[in-house]
């Protein structure tokens, strides 16, 4: 393979032609709280997420708090992740009994689905837009029924309609993006969670792309909701928040037994022995800098980068924007037919644009053609999303051909 190409940071790129809007202002010391590579452009956030100095520096003194007394640590650790998620719960608007620190969005999925009662020939919806691990750990408790959301629906009421549709008399539980990971739409929203509770099916959310992103991010009051916090939250990787509803909390069980399980939830879920506590005592840091910056502030600058990006993108003959949620920090678009039909495709074009063009996006696999997703955060510049498309369009010819 070639050496990779390491266009600097700070070249701009002519976007496409017919492209007039201004790109949105820099955020003010943005790109100086995070400790990226400036010679790659990051316009992937809504898969790992970036952690800010001042949390790295927060989570760095615990780590040498724990490193200097072991013992004295590991004591105080579930009274300290109480406090720690009751600071949580006053940036979500969330009840801190009803919440409990996880690892990660699978994770969350897990310990609701072996929380509800099922019986035999009972089953579970989800949508092909789900995140693959969540859908496994549906399939594995009761057979599923997967929704087709056509990612050009036009709005929410087409998406809930869909969704509702799809019902049968056996649906007893619901797995449902809140925001898509592939075409960043809402799905879940408080009408659609609101239908699903008159007929009688417990909903469980993946909100892994909520906090931080949305400004009421447990809005509908699904039966269960779980959210990364390692994502728009600028936590510590490897953080999440579980969310339970009083009436099912006394149902569940932590996936591994601990000495904490006789206190019920959310301590018995929290309790890990020795593990590494400091993202999750980090975590709250995360969502006050946040605060500090203007929370507002920060949505409507991700929104608004985001979109110049995709609007940029959409210039390129062969991409699609497709339809999109307001106020997200990320846009889809379709890619031509012939690109990134398989996961295997849609890998390697992703990998080749990180290696050879120096810039980070998802690249999701669609029968028909591919998509292509870029997100807005506050490190971000214009000329980045310039960078990748101008030079888009050559390797996408280069995918058509090899496919």
């Amino acid at each position: 393979m070639p050496e990779p190409t390491r266009p600097a940071a700070d070249v701009p790129a002519e976007p496409p032609a017919g492209h007039t809007a201004e790109p949105p202002a820099g955020f003010p010391g943005g790109p100086e709280l995070f400790r990226l590579d400036p010679s790659v452009a990051h316009l992937n956030h809504g898969s790992f997420g970036a952690v800010p100095v001042p949390v790295q520096e927060v989570q760095a003194a615990l780590r040498a708090e724990a490193h200097a007394d072991p013992d004295a640590f590991f004591i105080a650790v579930p009274d300290r992740l109480a406090a720690a998620r009751t600071r949580i719960a006053a940036h979500l608007g969330a009840d801190p009994d009803g919440l409990a620190f996880i690892s990660n969005a699978t994770e969350g999925a897990n310990l609701p689905l072996d929380a509800v009662p099922l019986a035999g020939g009972d089953e579970i919806l989800v949508t092909d837009h789900g995140y693959g691990t969540v859908v496994a750990a549906a399939a594995r408790r009761a057979p599923v029924t997967t929704v087709a959301l056509d990612p050009h629906l036009p709005d929410e009421d087409a998406v809930r309609e869909t969704v509702l549709a799809a019902l049968t008399p056996r649906t007893r539980v619901a797995v449902l993006d809140h925001v898509s990971s592939p075409t960043a739409r809402i799905i879940a929203t408080p009408r659609l969670l609101a239908d699903l509770r008159e007929r009688g099916v417990t909903t469980v959310v993946d909100g892994a792309h909520a906090p931080g992103m949305l400004a009421d991010p447990l809005a509908g009051g699904a039966d269960f909701w779980f959210g990364n916090l390692h994502k728009w939250g600028y936590a510590p990787s490897g953080t999440a928040i579980l969310a339970v509803a009083p009436q099912h909390r006394h149902r569940i069980r932590a996936l591994v037994p601990s000495w904490e399980d006789l206190y019920g939830f959310p301590r018995s879920v929290e309790n890990r022995a020795t593990a590494d506590y400091t993202g999750w005592l980090a975590a709250p840091d995360g969502l006050d800098l946040i605060e500090r910056l203007d929370a507002a502030k920060v949505r409507a600058h991700n929104s608004a980068l985001a979109a110049h990006g995709a609007a940029l993108l959409a210039g390129i003959p062969g991409l699609e924007p497709l339809p999109h949620t307001d106020g997200l920090a990320m846009r889809a678009l379709r890619l031509p037919p012939g690109v990134a039909e398989t996961p295997d495709r849609a890998r390697a074009l992703r990998e080749e644009l990180a290696a050879r063009l120096r810039v980070r996006v998802l690249v999701w696999p669609w029968p028909g053609g591919g998509g292509i997703r870029v997100c807005g955060q506050i490190y971000n510049r214009p000329r980045e999303y310039a960078r990748l498309a101008a030079a888009l369009p050559e390797y996408l010819a280069r995918a058509v051909s090899r496919a």
